[in-house]
């Protein structure tokens, strides 16, 4: 019992040094990946709702391969996800409001 606060400080200092350039590389993504739309990327949003919409009146969306389709529906899954605990987040309870 008397070692534990060494073994504890040596685990820490271990943990810290694995987990250093992995940290890196998230943040690298994180600069990229995690920043809002600029103004400039506004029209290629739009010409991607247009391309969809197109895709759903001409039914060339039954032209996916089923790799695509399952990739599609695995990102419209974790889109819902995301809103209900979003959902939950913001009313502070899991099943309805307190009123």
């Amino acid at each position: 019992m008397a070692n534990l606060p060494a073994k504890v400080t040596a685990l820490a200092k271990t943990l810290l040094e694995q987990a250093k350039p992995k940290l890196q590389v998230f943040q690298a993504y994180a600069k990229v990946e995690l920043v809002p739309p600029k103004p400039s990327e506004l029209p290629a949003v739009k010409k991607g709702i247009a391309d969809l919409i197109n895709a759903a009146k001409s039914g060339r969306y039954k032209e996916l391969t089923v790799r695509e389709a399952w990739l599609n529906t695995l990102v419209a899954i974790e889109v819902y996800c995301w809103f209900y605990i979003g959902e939950c987040i913001g009313k502070r309870h899991i099943v309805g409001y307190k009123v």
